[in-house]
């Protein structure tokens, strides 16, 4: 890459900068900031225009995981296409983004939206680089500081009683903290629904059919990740894993629900 071309049009960000968490300064719209722990980079819009990170210093704008063989030399990019700014993996490991979404490098680039954006190269040794962007809004500004406003309330879902106690029953290694939860298989639920509500003749069938109940309604409501077509095949424990995700993130299930599996 032509060192005088490289940060044409661009700024360099130093070393020790400030978390994008926080915002960026006013800057023309649809610009994108990216930051890694060794300084970024920030540039206005233009079409085609592409910011390179990876773990080459000399050939990317964004060196991330420069010691770390588990990155690529050049791992992804940021595209400047159609009016949006554009991710894609361009790296051996994939790129996690918020809500536990994997790109991988052969899957389309996706768009980033306004606002920030965490992204994470996993490396060796359980390691992770962490690559923040932030892509400025339509004002140009950061977002507004609102420390006395009210504190928005988590949006939880409607469950009934019944599906409450099944999601629980189903769920209950994720209220209980386990680093490597997975959902019980339908059969495991069914036993212990058995055992709690004696009166009810449960099946693996009838288990399945009520949580499937609940993720068609959160997945027509906009919830994302909880139809076969958007996590593609195998589905494996991904459907459920998803949903008792979401209902634990909206805190619609917390730990003390476990106190019906007494």
């Amino acid at each position: 890459m032509n060192p005088e071309l490289r940060y044409a049009g661009g700024l360099l960000l130093p070393q020790g900068h400030d978390s994008l968490v926080h915002g960026v300064p006013r800057a023309i719209s649809g610009s994108v900031h990216a930051l890694a722990l060794g300084g970024g980079y920030s540039v206005g819009p233009s079409e085609g225009r592409v910011v390179y990170f990876g773990r080459n210093r000399p050939e990317v704008h964004i060196c991330i995981g420069e010691d770390d063989r588990q990155v690529s030399r050049r791992h992804g990019e940021l595209r400047h296409w159609d009016g949006r700014w554009w991710l894609r993996n361009t790296g051996r490991r994939p790129i996690r983004l918020p809500r536990s979404q994997w790109l991988f490098a052969d899957e389309d680039a996706i768009p980033l939206s306004e606002g920030y954006t965490p992204l994470h190269v996993p490396g060796s040794r359980e390691r992770e680089h962490l690559l923040e962007v932030f892509v400025t809004g339509t004002d140009g500004n950061k977002p507004a500081s609102k420390h006395t406003e009210q504190t928005d309330m988590p949006r939880r879902y409607a469950l009934s009683d019944e599906e409450q106690l099944v999601l629980v029953v189903l769920g209950q290694r994720y209220l209980l903290h386990d680093p490597g939860a997975r959902p019980l298989t339908w059969q495991q639920a069914a036993d212990q629904l058995a055992e709690l509500r004696p009166e009810v003749a449960w099946t693996a069938k009838k288990v399945e059919h009520r949580v499937k109940t609940v993720r068609e309604r959160l997945s027509q409501d906009g919830v994302p990740g909880l139809t076969r077509e958007e996590v593609g095949e195998p589905v494996g424990n991904a459907l459920n894993d998803n949903l008792l995700r979401e209902l634990l993130r909206s805190t619609t299930l917390i730990p003390k629900d476990l106190s019906l599996l007494d």
